[in-house]
């Protein structure tokens, strides 16, 4: 039996996501998270095999939690779930140790196929982010050189709840640090992005996808 987290902040997909797999005879549930954090800490409590996780999310997005659990060497395999076919993501995500990306355009039986290669070990794209892969390898540097991927993971960390509209206090209570030095990460912040102010970094955040914009939910067939 395949030992599965989902980690969906929308409690209507993640319930089709869970109802699905649930079908399969071979993939058990443990639990569901709604945010990045949770997904991490879920992860480290239930030790599953897999961690299903869309990579839109709030707190912590999918590429920054499956880099914690990467460096807390956790042994669940990391399956992304993406709105997105974007080269920038892919990247990103293989780097963080993810061992899958469907899109979410794609779940229904792809994604128990999925769930079985990475749980065995294999990696799993689907097949639009599969050509990502092999134009990049094929042209180097094609998708490189956003102002973004010049941001720490823990500058990406406070961009991100700075967009989600936390303020800085708030932010250096979650992240266990002193309130002067998140105004040092949001300087910092302003200086790589070439923004002015806190309206600039929150479009930076939307243009570079740590948070979703649109809010629209996509429910499994």
């Amino acid at each position: 039996m395949i030992r599965v987290v989902i980690a969906e902040d929308h409690g209507l997909v993640r319930a089709g996501i869970r109802a699905l797999l649930e079908r399969s005879g071979d993939i058990h549930v443990l639990g569901e998270a709604s945010n990045g954090q949770e997904a991490v800490d879920m992860t480290r409590d239930l030790r599953p095999d897999v961690l299903i996780m869309d990579i839109m999310m709030p707190r912590l997005n999918g590429i920054q939690a499956a880099g914690q659990i990467r460096d807390l060497k956790l042994p669940a395999k990391v399956l992304l779930l993406s709105m997105y076919a974007d080269a920038g993501f892919v990247h990103q995500a293989l780097q963080q140790g993810v061992r899958g990306y469907i899109l979410k355009s794609s779940l229904s039986d792809e994604l128990l196929w999925a769930v079985r290669a990475v749980a065995a070990g294999k990696t799993y794209l689907s097949s639009p982010i599969s050509e990502i892969v092999v134009e990049s390898a094929i042209r180097p540097g094609l998708h490189t050189g956003a102002p973004v991927d010049r941001l720490s993971p823990r500058e990406k960390e406070v961009l991100q709840l700075i967009a989600e509209e936390y303020t800085s206090a708030e932010i250096a209570r979650m992240l266990f640090v002193s309130e002067k030095t998140i105004e040092k990460h949001r300087a910092s912040l302003m200086e790589k992005l070439k923004v002015r102010n806190i309206a600039g970094l929150v479009r930076a955040a939307v243009k570079y996808r740590l948070v979703d914009a649109g809010g629209e939910e996509t429910t499994p067939e």
